[in-house]
């Protein structure tokens, strides 16, 4: 593993065409929204597609979806009491070795960080007989504590360039759920629910990676390309009935590696030079922007077409 050296900073250029980005479980998972219309997908989804994708590379992820685990936990308690040594450093209360066998462990941790909560032992306390019993005192001798770990790996959320259609759909069966006794061939009420879609959004969201967070947990040279690949190609293995195949594309992944370990720009500044137009009132697709990035003396990003 090399060290990385040099502070990089990144934007990636998403389409979405007649699918659902990012639903909204508090508003019956239409496409978010802000209040003047534009699209939104939460940091929070970027961040669970790029872990999904460092998945399909081999790479140990801890924070695995239940529906796609390539191991037998169904917490993040098991998967953490799984690891011997980590869950051993744990419970003795050896807040650094944990950490650091904890990035060592899990690609994911070491990039965006990651909060344990665990009880661990008192020191000098042990649990004493009763007087008169042979039973074990059952006072709990551990006291909780956390580790919380910075990564340096940092997402925004993603905006539309434009103000996005919503189209809303009711969703009808034609087929019972379950027999009915009475009237085996009466048919039960058609209507299922809703379900949403952008006609079309072109959505932007931009990142940085820090070389002093990665160089506490551990975080490579290697590690940044392996995101950098995840970006690229986002939307692979994440197809469903709100997202059909195709339905979400990455089109641009600009990646900013500056020469120094802080950087030779403000992060502020880098995004800044990105400008994505539309060129017409009613954009449709990717031809249908003007897309543009201001040089900046000394540093110039590498352009990634979306796979």
């Amino acid at each position: 593993m090399t060290q990385l050296e040099n502070k990089i900073d990144f934007a990636v250029i998403v389409s979405a065409k007649n699918a659902n980005p990012n639903g909204d479980p508090l508003n019956g998972n239409c496409p978010r929204t802000t209040y003047e219309g534009i699209g939104e997908m939460s940091d929070v989804c970027i961040k669970r597609k790029i872990r999904n994708r460092l998945q399909d590379m081999d790479n140990c992820i801890f924070v695995q979806s239940v529906d796609r685990r390539s191991d037998n936990y169904l917490s993040l308690k098991a998967r953490a009491d799984g690891c011997e040594p980590f869950k051993k450093a744990l419970t003795d209360g050896k807040k650094d070795d944990a950490e650091k066998l904890a990035c060592e462990r899990w690609i994911d941790v070491r990039s965006f960080g990651q909060v344990f909560a665990y009880k661990a032992k008192k020191p000098g306390k042990k649990a004493s007989k009763k007087q008169d019993s042979t039973e074990v005192d059952q006072t709990d001798n551990s006291e909780p504590v956390s580790i919380g770990i910075r990564g340096p790996v940092s997402i925004h959320p993603a905006f539309s360039v434009d103000p996005v259609e919503i189209t809303a759909l009711q969703i009808t069966k034609s087929v019972n759920g379950e027999t009915n006794e009475k009237d085996p061939y009466k048919k039960a009420p058609d209507t299922m629910g809703m379900k949403y879609r952008v006609d079309f959004g072109m959505y932007v969201f931009y990142g940085s990676i820090n070389c002093q967070l990665a160089e506490k947990t551990g975080f490579s040279t290697e590690d940044a390309e392996s995101i950098r690949k995840a970006l690229v190609t986002l939307f692979e293995n994440d197809s469903s009935s709100a997202r059909p195949e195709g339905s979400m594309e990455v089109c641009k992944v600009f990646w900013w590696k500056h020469n120094s370990r802080s950087g030779q720009y403000s992060s502020a500044k880098v995004h800044r030079t990105l400008h994505v137009l539309p060129k017409t009132d009613v954009p449709k697709s990717i031809e249908d922007y003007e897309i543009t990035v201001d040089m900046l003396e000394g540093l110039e990003p590498e352009i990634f077409e979306g796979t």
